[in-house]
């Protein structure tokens, strides 16, 4: 096992920021509120940090390094089904699609939330109905992710939510080079 440094600070104070902010606005705060809505305001920031960071991070933060890919993706599949473990120093062809996929969720709340500000569109009920639609597609996408990291962990026994705290992944040798 070789213990890699994959995840920089920026990637993993803005992952777990957005998760923090995330389930604050799901779960705690009044949608009509003044807190809702500042904290919408700092997912927004974050988001616009993470995108930055996508184009001018370390290696394994930019988007160059996890372009989302249906052929690879249906590859982790069929190595998943036959049972082949293997392990990627950064994001999977899954992760990558997961990532993209929570990404432009989250721009898409951010968006829809600041369309409820604007006094034009207040009256009109399409921005709440997809501000909505677009929050419940998070929090499946969430629990998916979820539920795959912890999957992941247990087939790759690599111990992924550890590396987003820490930094390090604890890769097979035979994985290192990936």
């Amino acid at each position: 096992m070789k213990n890699l440094y994959i995840w920089d600070p920026v990637v993993r104070l803005v992952h777990w920021l957005l998760a923090a902010g995330f389930a604050a606005n799901a779960l705690f705060t009044d949608p009509d509120g003044t807190l809702h809505q500042t904290i919408g305001y700092f997912i927004a920031a974050l988001l616009g940090i993470r995108l930055l960071w996508g184009l001018i991070g370390s290696r394994y933060a930019r988007f160059s390094s996890f372009r989302p890919d249906l052929g690879a993706a249906a590859g982790h599949l069929a190595d998943i089904a036959a049972g082949r473990r293997n392990c990627h120093k950064g994001h999977s062809p899954l992760g990558a699609l997961m990532i993209c996929n929570l990404l432009l969720t989250l721009l898409g709340i951010a968006l829809t939330g600041w369309l409820l500000t604007v006094p034009l569109l207040i009256s009109a009920g399409w921005p709440e109905e997809l501000h909505e639609v677009l929050v419940t597609w998070a929090e499946v996408s969430v629990l998916l992710h979820a539920g795959a990291v912890l999957f992941e962990t247990r087939r790759t026994k690599v111990r992924l939510a550890r590396a987003m705290i820490t930094g390090y992944k604890n890769l097979p040798d035979r994985s290192a080079g990936r």
